[in-house]
């Protein structure tokens, strides 16, 4: 049986989905990379956009999901650490 994700691990993969779909990514196809319930994803993107790490952008009939600059240092950094902790065994 496979581990539970954590809260970080559960940001760094909404993050990641958006990142991976270019910088930008519809919020169904987000729901679906996320592997969560609409209703936890909206929790975890209210508090994204809160703090500044991706926004919801509305062009002409569609809207998207995108990084802010600080979401892309959060991709960056979270990279690092876990490349840290996994040398380590951690």
């Amino acid at each position: 049986m496979s581990e539970r994700r954590s809260q970080l691990e559960i940001v760094h993969d909404i993050l990641q989905a958006i990142q991976d779909k270019g910088g930008k990514i519809k919020p169904t196809h987000l729901l679906y990379k996320s592997n969560l319930s609409h209703q936890r994803m909206m929790l975890y993107i209210k508090d994204l956009m809160e703090k500044n790490l991706m926004l919801l952008v509305n062009d002409k009939d569609k809207s998207f999901y995108t990084l802010t600059d600080q979401g892309h240092e959060f991709l960056s950094n979270y990279r690092k650490i876990k490349e840290f902790t996994d040398a380590f065994g951690l």
